[in-house]
């Protein structure tokens, strides 16, 4: 028998019965007498003078999280020599920071199989310097992975360099041919899983990172999670559904997140699908926001904010909003409700973040939590407290 869920502040009914995680394939490699193991691509990333700030956000997030590259190391001459997990957030990681290719290849014992492009430029454009890297990394015989909006496959130059040297080039965010995207049909309606979208106050505020490690708690408690990806990165990093939905033609983009979300509810039989969110609603240079909330449909909303942001990154002009007035617009524009808010710390102390804590989740009547700086239990217990049913439905042994 189904067994139905009424979240704490009503707002849709849900869920299945949870099972275990799904486990992500990789390309297997032999392993001696017919033994097969995962055998990930390693990889390089390419990050200069961006890395641990916004525009690095692709290499940011593979740092932190990849199912598909085994991150080697990062490029960026202005952080050479030092551990990118203590750049990032003061926590080793054993991924070290060269100051050029020449450095990071030199490092390995063999050529990587891949340069990934790390960098998310507001111009979504490949410079010059950049340019020349990319075929440096090509003639040594690495593919290349890149998330921008110049597709690096319909470059000339840079395809007939890979042509020549028997690489592949993977534009994450390059869409299907129009004939083959979907328009929306409401299918998504049919899908019983619990659908949270992870919205924020603006663009590369961690919306990804919230969403990756949501995921991964509620599958360690045995509530079965899929991450549906919105972005470059979050494909990059491994997402199993996705799209790039900022290179959608506009007319497909709910359409192709629906059928995303379908392909997910159908293969995997979640108790929780997240959908990664991407910008801001209010955010003027943005649409993406809009069409995660119509193509989606969710049930709720968990709104990632940066208190000591004053402006929209990028738009110096653009003062950002306040998480209530972003909750107002999210909760106006679909029929959802924002059951808690995430922060982004950076700029913040310690004392800084547990004020912020305490005073928003007093000033909204939602809880508030941080998911890198605080335990991961509060966010887990921010999405038990709108859906109780989800901690009931858990086998004993997962709790």
């Amino acid at each position: 028998m189904e067994t139905k869920l009424k979240p704490a502040n009503s707002i849709r009914p849900i869920v299945r019965v949870a099972q275990a995680p799904a486990s992500t394939s990789i390309e297997p490699m032999q392993a001696g007498l017919g033994t097969l193991i995962p055998s990930p691509p390693s990889a390089i990333v390419y990050c200069e003078g961006n890395f641990a700030k916004i525009d690095g956000k692709t290499a940011n997030g593979l740092v932190r999280h990849s199912e598909v590259y085994r991150i080697l190391s990062i490029i960026d001459s202005t952080h050479s020599g030092q551990d990118s997990g203590l750049v990032l957030e003061d926590a080793a990681n054993d991924i070290p920071i060269f100051e050029n290719l020449d450095t990071a290849i030199a490092d390995q014992v063999a050529i990587p199989d891949t340069l990934i492009y790390g960098m998310a430029p507001s111009t979504g454009r490949l410079s010059l310097e950049h340019r020349s890297v990319i075929l440096q990394a090509i003639s040594l015989g690495m593919n290349i992975v890149s998330g921008l909006h110049e597709f690096l496959s319909d470059d000339a130059e840079i395809a007939n360099a890979a042509s020549e040297h028997g690489v592949s080039i993977r534009d994450i965010r390059k869409p299907k041919p129009s004939k083959d995207l979907k328009l929306f049909d409401g299918s998504v309606a049919d899908v019983d899983a619990l659908r949270i979208a992870v919205l924020g106050t603006d663009c590369a505020i961690g919306k990804r990172t919230t969403a990756t490690v949501l995921a991964a708690v509620l599958n360690a408690k045995g509530i079965k999670t899929v991450l549906v990806g919105t972005g470059q990165t979050g494909l990059m990093q491994g997402a199993k559904y996705g799209v790039a939905m900022d290179a959608v033609p506009s007319q497909f983009c709910c359409g192709e997140l629906e059928v995303a979300i379908v392909a997910a509810s159908e293969a995997e039989n979640p108790d929780v699908i997240l959908i990664e969110g991407q910008g801001a609603l209010s955010h003027p240079a943005f649409c993406t926001s809009a069409f995660i909330l119509r193509g989606s449909q969710p049930d709720a909303v968990i709104l990632q904010h940066a208190p000591k942001r004053t402006h929209r990154c990028d738009f110096p002009n653009l003062p950002m909003p306040t998480p209530e007035s972003e909750i107002a617009l999210i909760e106006a524009f679909a029929d959802t409700k924002v059951i808690g808010v995430t922060l982004n710390h950076e700029g913040m102390s310690e004392a800084e973040i547990t004020e912020a804590i305490t005073s928003q989740s007093q000033k909204l009547g939602i809880p508030v939590t941080d998911a890198l700086s605080r335990p991961t239990a509060h966010l887990l217990a921010m999405i038990i407290a709108a859906y109780p049913g989800l901690q009931e439905n858990v086998p004993a042994a997962a709790v």
